[in-house]
């Protein structure tokens, strides 16, 4: 019995340090511009995201977040804004004043903020890896009231790369 227990804890204990010196971090992230890349690995897949968050007076204010579920899945865009919107509007990204933007229709709002997503085309994706200026997200707040969040596309294009080569 003691033998059995003795065997049992070096065969945990090599499998441990063999298993620590072989893992890889679980998260990676890393910054292009105003965009966050992050990179999370689920069993032996790499699942990459690229995010904003906008801030005032050190306050989140939204989030956009792109990404796949996995390889093949469709590409979404995730808005995320506080709560008190109005949520029949649902959220817009404009990216210029001659298209229509993106548009997301709310899904859920939970403790500090709703969320809205819609798939993103290939052609919106395109759209918006060109874009070099500022860009705007639009929703209503509860009082139906226009909100206008600006979203800057500085690392835009150089995050987007990243996240898809992963």
């Amino acid at each position: 019995m003691q033998r059995t227990l003795i065997l049992t804890a070096a065969a945990t204990l090599l499998a441990l340090s063999g298993s620590a010196l072989a893992q890889v971090p679980s998260l990676t992230t890393a910054t292009y511009g105003d965009w966050t890349v992050r990179c999370e690995m689920h069993d032996t897949a790499k699942v990459c995201e690229m995010e904003q968050s906008s801030q005032v007076q050190g306050q989140p204010v939204s989030q956009i977040a792109l990404g796949r579920s996995g390889k093949g899945a469709p590409l979404r865009i995730v808005f995320q804004v506080p709560i008190n919107v109005w949520l029949p509007a649902g959220v817009t990204l404009v990216t210029n004043d001659k298209e229509p933007g993106i548009s997301a229709t709310f899904k859920r709002c939970i403790g500090n903020g709703c969320f809205a997503d819609t798939d993103l085309s290939d052609d919106a994706a395109k759209r918006l890896h060109a874009r070099t200026e500022n860009g705007k997200l639009l929703f209503k707040d509860a009082s139906q009231r226009n909100v206008v969040i600006p979203v800057s596309f500085k690392g835009f294009a150089d995050a987007f790369d990243v996240m898809a080569k992963d």
